[in-house]
């Protein structure tokens, strides 16, 4: 996931998060969990930083949507604590979608600001742009 990417993902959510009327914090990681792009737009929470940065990571680590992780992590389920390998950088409410280059995961996109579904709105709609891109 080169920065050039990772503009092209920032600008498909930061449009959708216009049109929804939230201002949201948007972060793209490469395949090693590296930030390669983070993006506040005015207005956007202070906490939203860290969080999209973890709904980020998160994703690439379980490469797999942040929201449909959540229920494994709870007590009495296979990776219950999971989140506490990681103090700070596992977030499980939807927002982080990774990303794919056919197996290969390449990266993983976080948003934070809004709803939990407009959140995984803006995600989806950042997805949609690397599918486009890619397909």
């Amino acid at each position: 996931m080169c920065l050039e990417q990772a503009k092209h993902l920032i600008l498909a959510g930061e449009q959708k998060a216009i049109h929804i009327g939230v201002p949201m914090v948007l972060a793209v990681v490469d395949e090693g969990g590296n930030l390669t792009a983070l993006h506040r737009m005015d207005g956007a929470l202070l906490a939203s930083l860290s969080i999209a940065q973890a709904k980020a990571f998160t994703a690439l680590a379980l490469r797999s949507p942040t929201g449909e992780s959540a229920a494994s992590v709870l007590p009495g389920q296979p990776l219950y604590g999971l989140q506490n390998t990681h103090p700070g950088q596992f977030c499980l409410f939807g927002g982080g979608i990774p990303l794919f280059s056919g197996t290969c995961c390449i990266g993983a996109i976080g948003v934070s600001g809004g709803t939990v579904e407009q959140d995984t709105a803006v995600a989806e709609a950042m997805t949609q742009a690397y599918q486009d891109e890619h397909m």
